[in-house]
């Protein structure tokens, strides 16, 4: 069987192609060519995607004996995966464009390719495991043994199709395996750091990306407090979050953190600590990975990458719910789902996702919007 492995130049992704190799596939190594360095005024980070990174990516497939190629998907991460990064900070939402690249290019894009090719799966080195219930046949996504490094929040769009034909073989290891594999191995890239930031935001000035990419102005604007009293000037509506309370550019005499940001108006509504905090929330862009609607699913939720879930009660919304014109605009599906906390939780965050947990089982997620 073959197999076309996504190396990014990383220690997991290496490993991952050489854990496939020895099962006995047939491998094709590739490097996904994303964007231009000099188009994000790339410093040297952390963030991924480097002239050095493919030249890692490369030696690595090299030394394992495998073809390696580097395709070109630019036009696509960019209208799929920076244009929406944008417009979303532009709207008062807070994306995360690693959601969107692993949904569009990597199980999608990627996959395409795969079967141009004649794989039968794709491979990458999250840290997510696949397998398959025996008695419903249908497959299941479910988290990385090692909970400190686990994806399986950025991974929830996976459909059915896809889960039949991608391997994760760093699923049930652990990082430190992963990296003693790499030094055994000799690869160029066993000490190499993890990628930690947005690999086209690199310095993480988001607001200055958003200004040099869009050649957009986002003025100053009003804060103003809970009963819509002007209070202060912000900077920009790029440069906050639901939750945020340092940097607001004042003193207000008494704790403030950012409640709702208004895009349409240019205003930022501040409160108090307590005022962040909400029992609900609404989904928008929903996959159910069954691929199948539930009426109704008691259920652990995952509001942030990082965070630990929470128990509550979700409830699908036929055709998205009541058709309002933002949330519409930013639901690709249809499929929506009120979530309904048991105890309330800081900072819903419209743009981020809400990823649905049974378990260790991933049960869907979307765009979070309310």
């Amino acid at each position: 069987m073959k197999a076309l492995i996504a190396m990014s130049g990383g220690v997991d992704s290496s490993i991952a192609a050489k854990l496939i190799k020895d099962a006995g596939y047939e491998c094709i190594g590739c490097t996904m060519k994303l964007f231009e360095n000099e188009d994000i005024e790339r410093k040297p980070s952390k963030a991924c995607c480097s002239l050095e990174d493919t030249q890692d990516a490369g030696a690595v497939a090299r030394s394992l004996g495998m073809p390696y190629y580097v395709f070109n998907y630019k036009e696509q991460f960019r209208r799929r995966v920076m244009d929406k990064f944008v417009e979303s900070y532009a709207c008062g939402m807070t994306p995360n464009p690693c959601i969107d690249c692993n949904r569009f290019l990597k199980f999608g894009e990627l996959l395409r390719r795969a079967r141009e090719l004649e794989c039968g799966f794709i491979v990458t080195g999250h840290y997510a495991r696949i397998e398959r219930d025996e008695k419903t046949g249908k497959y299941l996504l479910k988290k990385g043994l090692d909970e400190s490094k686990d994806q399986s929040y950025v991974l929830y769009s996976l459909t059915q199709d896809q889960l039949a034909h991608t391997l994760f073989p760093l699923g049930g290891l652990n990082k430190s395996e992963v990296r003693a594999l790499a030094e055994k191995s000799g690869f160029v890239n066993a000490d190499k750091p993890d990628s930690q930031d947005i690999c086209f935001v690199p310095d993480g000035d988001y607001a200055g990306m958003i200004r040099r990419y869009s050649g957009r102005d986002f003025p100053e604007g009003d804060y103003v407090d809970l009963d819509g009293n002007v209070i202060g000037s912000h900077r920009g509506i790029i440069h906050y979050t639901i939750g945020q309370h340092k940097h607001l550019g004042q003193s207000f005499g008494e704790p403030r953190y950012v409640c709702a940001i208004d895009a349409e108006n240019n205003r930022i509504t501040l409160g108090g600590p307590q005022d962040v905090f909400s029992s609900y929330a609404k989904a928008v862009d929903f996959n159910w990975i069954s691929g199948e609607v539930p009426e109704e699913v008691r259920c652990k939720v995952r509001l942030r990458y990082k965070q630990k879930e929470q128990w509550a009660v979700v409830r699908p919304v036929k055709n998205g719910g009541n058709g309002e014109a933002a949330e519409q605009k930013n639901s690709l599906n249809g499929q929506a789902v009120e979530i309904f906390f048991d105890e309330p939780q800081r900072a819903i965050t419209p743009g981020q996702a809400a990823v649905l947990y049974d378990g260790d089982t991933v049960l869907g997620g979307g765009t979070i919007v309310r």
